[in-house]
């Protein structure tokens, strides 16, 4: 049902609009216009960009998490300290039940 509503609203807007094309017409259109245009190390070159940016991020997460990324486990000052937080919550929410 839902696809019988969305392609009603695309033959509107084709109606309303005519030789407009849809975004995913022009997306396809764009993509192989790139391709053509760029070749195939153009994509090589921008996918190995995004696994190094990919690696970053996931090495600042586990930074911030406090994981040491050579043993991936937590560092013990890390996992001291989130113990006593979650104590500190623990200890909290007991006063405020009594």
């Amino acid at each position: 049902m839902a696809e019988e509503m969305r392609g009603s609203a695309e033959e509107r807007g084709r109606r309303e609009n005519k030789g407009s094309m849809t975004v995913q017409e022009a997306g396809k259109k764009g993509g192989e216009r790139t391709a053509a245009t760029h070749g195939r190390e153009f994509y090589e070159e921008i996918g190995h960009k995004g696994g190094q940016r990919v690696r970053e991020l996931i090495e600042q997460g586990k930074k911030a998490q406090g994981i040491n990324p050579e043993t991936r486990s937590r560092s013990p000052r890390s996992a001291s300290s989130g113990t006593a937080a979650v104590s500190e919550r623990e200890a909290g929410a007991a006063e405020r039940r009594v």
